[in-house]
């Protein structure tokens, strides 16, 4: 969210600056994705009362001890066997820094709250309980503390620093940097319509609906204002759309983080995942250390697509950290965190599945 501290004031204007909306922009990229991969947007607390707070604009989810905002909160399409029903918190940093422990810990912190809020109701009527997950997306990396605290207690950490998603971060850079400019326009005492913006955005990615309780704010009177705003959320929205053939999808593997995945042409990979939704992959690891990429496309049709993935820094250092050994332990994580990944994507009205297997016994061992 543009928080009070991240604006200032210049001749009675109030100005949000360029890394607050760069940071209010990656929220609303990553909520798109989330609702792309499965995930049903909760954005008002009329969604569920008892577990959810609207604070204007500002959701929050009740805890045993605290309400906790959110910058985009999912509920899974299908709740696993023997199990809750899921929802995701996902979090957006766009610091030009890796991100610390301190803010693993708040997720950390937070996940635990909201886990035990059921604890404050016994002795209630029966009501929906929900297995609630974290995931913390940068744009600059995590700090070796924050993977390893991470790792810990189970909070997946995202890194978009990679090649695959510059054009992401390019998109929301020239965004933010036209609405920063626009809004000089507002006048002496305008004030930056925060909210306008959000749901004019949410508009154009389909991410708003008014049943969710976000309804529609009067534009900005200021003509030139809302002409130049309104330019750049529509192109920033063709941009994330026009990149469905280069479409970003969430891949869940057998490991406690989850991959960000950028294809290289999103009708290739529909095409043929639909028609074998459950398939075998062929797995490559391209560089080393924190630069290193991965790729996957299907074993013995590697020309029919292409997926591009980072893993955690903590994981390519332990791959490369002894001389003789990378490709063992290229091997090994293959085998033990990539052997099943399983994607989920929105297909009309209903979510699809597919799982990609990576079978060493079918492959040379690197």
């Amino acid at each position: 969210m543009i928080k009070g501290e991240l604006a200032w004031r210049c001749r009675g204007l109030t100005v949000v600056k360029g890394a607050a909306l760069r940071g209010y922009l990656l929220e609303e990229a990553l909520a798109w994705l989330l609702r792309s991969s499965g995930y049903r947007l909760l954005v008002h607390e009329s969604q569920d009362p008892e577990e959810l707070v609207t604070d204007g604009n500002t959701l929050r989810v009740r805890g045993r001890g605290a309400l906790h905002q959110v910058d985009a909160l999912g509920e899974f399409a299908f709740t696993p066997a023997f199990s809750m029903p899921v929802r995701l918190f996902l979090e957006a940093k766009f610091y030009q820094e890796r991100c610390g422990l301190e803010i693993v810990r708040n997720a950390h912190g937070v996940l635990h709250d909201v886990n035990e809020n059921f604890m404050v109701h016994a002795g209630r009527r029966p009501r929906q309980r929900y297995q609630y997950a974290y995931a913390l997306f940068s744009t600059s990396g995590f700090t070796a503390d924050a993977q390893k605290y991470a790792l810990a207690h189970q909070i997946s950490l995202v890194d978009l620093s990679g090649a695959s998603f510059a054009w992401l971060l390019g998109a929301i850079g020239t965004t933010a940097w036209t609405l920063e400019q626009a809004q000089f326009h507002l006048g002496a005492s305008g004030t930056f319509p925060v909210t306008w913006v959000r749901t004019e955005l949410r508009k154009e990615l389909g991410t708003w609906t008014a049943s969710a309780g976000l309804l529609p704010t009067a534009a900005p009177t200021t003509g030139r204002f809302r002409d130049e705003a309104a330019a750049a959320i529509a192109g920033f929205a063709a941009a994330l759309q026009q990149n469905s053939g280069a479409e970003l999808l969430l891949g869940f593997p057998s490991a406690p983080f989850i991959l960000p995945l950028a294809v290289s042409d999103h009708l290739a990979f529909t095409t043929y995942a639909d028609a074998q939704p459950d398939h075998a992959v062929r797995i490559r690891r391209r560089g080393s250390g924190g630069s290193a990429e991965w790729t996957l496309s299907p074993l013995g049709e590697e020309g029919a697509y292409e997926l591009a993935f980072k893993l955690p820094n903590h994981v390519e250092d332990w791959i490369s950290d002894i001389d003789g050994k990378e490709r063992r332990r290229t091997s090994e994580v293959k085998e033990q965190f990539l052997s099943a990944i399983t994607i989920y994507r929105m297909n009309g009205g209903g979510v699809r599945a597919y799982q990609l297997r990576y079978e060493a016994s079918s492959l040379s061992q690197f």
